[in-house]
């Protein structure tokens, strides 16, 4: 049976506003109960749950173009035209490289390109903003104590 007591007023989570939470909802309502209040919170745990459960995307983004590939394989006999449909760039020879080496195969090892692109690229985005903070810190005119009589006239 549920407490059926007074529940304290509490902040909500989003806009900072206090509220008395639905008895039915009691702890677990963190928002004051409006619209924008709830979507935005609905929306940070999103991203939050996103960020944790990576593999998760990852894993079934794989299984699916392993599966499009596959069907794809089945379905046409002309691999320039399954070229065309997996990738997105135009420089690589897909249609030799697929011919070679089988459809499967090439869709894990662009799949493993994309990972480590994506991984370069968020390493040179922290190496960015990392800069400014370092520049911050040099000297301006070249001189050590910035005495006036050591600047150049």
């Amino acid at each position: 049976m549920a407490n059926t007591g007074y529940i304290k007023k509490r902040p909500c989570k989003i806009c900072r506003k206090w509220f008395v939470p639905n008895p039915r909802l009691g702890v677990r309502q963190k928002t004051c109960g409006a619209e924008e209040c709830k979507a935005k919170w609905h929306a940070k745990k999103c991203t939050q749950w996103n960020r944790q459960n990576r593999e998760y995307f990852q894993t079934n983004h794989l299984n699916k173009k392993l599966q499009a590939s596959q069907d794809q394989e089945v379905s046409s006999e002309n691999p320039s035209s399954q070229a065309q449909n997996i990738g997105k760039s135009p420089q690589l020879p897909r249609g030799v490289i697929q011919e070679v080496i089988g459809v499967q195969q090439f869709v894990i090892i662009e799949y493993i390109a994309q990972l480590l692109s994506r991984r370069v690229q968020e390493v040179m985005r922290r190496q960015v903003s990392e800069m400014p903070r370092e520049s911050g810190r040099l000297l301006q005119d070249g001189c050590s104590r910035c005495d006036r009589s050591m600047r150049p006239p």
